[in-house]
């Protein structure tokens, strides 16, 4: 369950939540065909359709577009739609905060994963939410957290 914007007030959004790291993000802009695209592109049509709340941390928006920019296709303004685009699906977008950063750092150490990966799954556990990813070597590293499902899986 979550709280989501939209308008002007906050109204309660009886949906699932997810924390969707950018592995999962980057498909819905990418123009080849990808493993898990359709399922990728669900996730977001769902969101769009109130049938589902995404919660991201404001991390994913410059992983995003450095992905995006050196996707090799995209045009600087391309890249700039993209997240311009991405803002106007008006998902759950999380400031930094100094708490969830403290429990990345344990995790990436504990994992041995990178701050931002760990960050992600940080948010996971604060929100009480599942984390979906595509990138499957993370998974593999933190298959023993309950909270983190593979793409392929949803």
């Amino acid at each position: 369950m979550g709280w989501s914007w939209r308008g002007e007030e906050m109204e309660r959004n009886p949906v699932k939540a997810y924390v969707l790291d950018t592995s999962v993000l980057v498909k819905w802009f990418s123009e080849a065909s990808e493993s898990d695209m359709e399922k990728a592109l669900k996730l977001r049509v769902d969101h769009a359709n109130n049938k589902c709340l995404i919660i991201v941390p404001d991390l994913l928006i410059y992983e995003l577009a450095n992905a995006l920019r050196y996707h090799g296709v995209l045009s600087p303004f391309e890249v700039r739609e993209s997240i311009e685009s991405l803002i106007d699906l008006e998902l759950e977008i999380r400031s930094l905060d100094i708490n969830i950063l403290n429990s990345a750092l344990k995790l990436a150490f504990a994992y041995e994963v990178t701050l931002y990966d760990a960050y992600f799954l940080a948010l996971a556990k604060v929100t009480q939410s599942p984390l979906i990813t595509a990138d499957y070597k993370f998974y593999k590293k933190v298959s023993d957290s309950k909270l983190v499902k593979r793409l392929c899986d949803c």
